[in-house]
């Protein structure tokens, strides 16, 4: 394996990370308490 494939797999495991890391903090940026919701079958409330 050459020198420029060598960096674009650690370029790409880097990139991976970064956007597993925007998930996980999106994800924690949930809102807590309660969620309402209103659809086709009603209102729908949630507790976080």
């Amino acid at each position: 394996m050459n020198r420029n494939a060598l960096y674009a797999v650690i370029a790409l495991l880097v990139a991976g990370l970064l956007v597993l890391g925007y998930f996980l903090y999106q994800e924690r940026q949930q809102p807590e308490g309660i969620k309402i919701e209103m659809g086709e079958k009603g209102i729908s409330i949630q507790t976080n």
